[in-house]
């Protein structure tokens, strides 16, 4: 699932490079390219988008993915217990979390998180809960978390939900296992994630975006000054 918040309040720590306008169109191109890299990974039996926002909408129903409707921006923990709770009384073995500002992730990465998810106590044997975490580079927030059964974690997303989640997940008496991925664990919420993601270009909307609106070439001549 992909909790999206509304495009017009997204990325606000990039405010002092970046307009109000390109933030917008930024976090446009980004879900575009997630939900993309979602569609063609294999083994998801649906694609779930959780959103207030319009656009978002639209781009959920180019995607084939469906939406679940949020009344308000509550926050990324809130959105996917949302999901969660929209699972029960449902099939679903597991939950795979991934947010809307991963443009560089590719479905071979998600496919080795699903790949690499087993039940049980981790070992991955006996069918019971587990957990996969994907940290985010810095390590301290986690940009993939797949949870089987959808609910066996109590999320805690931020700044420094890493941590937190590898020790709730232990709290459960599930050993966490921890995946990271170079695409999968580049969030972009700062100047320094754009310049990162640019020194190693996705193709995609949002490489596109960076690149058509000058904001790639306005990054080179900040490094060079």
């Amino acid at each position: 699932m992909l909790p999206v918040k509304d495009f017009g309040q997204a990325k606000q720590r990039l405010a002092c490079l970046l307009g109000a306008a390109e933030r917008r169109r930024l976090a446009h191109a980004m879900a575009d390219d997630v939900l993309a890299t979602l569609s063609r990974v294999r083994g998801l039996s649906e694609i779930v988008v959780v959103t207030r926002d319009r656009e978002a909408c639209a781009l959920a129903a180019r995607h084939g993915a469906r939406v679940l409707a949020e009344p308000s921006n509550d926050g990324q923990s809130e959105a996917v217990t949302r999901a969660v709770a929209a699972l029960e009384g449902s099939c679903a073995g597991g939950l795979l979390q991934v947010p809307g500002d991963v443009p560089g992730a590719s479905a071979d990465e998600i496919e080795t998180v699903l790949a690499s998810h087993g039940g049980g106590r981790g070992d991955g044997r006996d069918g019971g809960p587990a957990v996969t975490l994907v940290p985010a580079h810095d390590r301290r927030g986690t940009n993939c978390v797949l949870c089987s059964p959808p609910g066996a974690l109590p999320f805690a997303f931020g700044l420094e939900s890493f941590g937190p989640h590898c020790e709730a997940a232990r709290a459960q008496g599930i050993a966490p296992r921890i995946i990271p991925l170079p695409g999968l664990g580049l969030d972009i919420d700062t100047a320094c994630d754009l310049r990162a993601f640019i020194a190693r270009p996705v193709a995609g909307r949002t490489l596109d975006y960076l690149r058509e609106s000058g904001i790639a070439q306005r990054l080179l001549v900040t490094d060079a000054a």
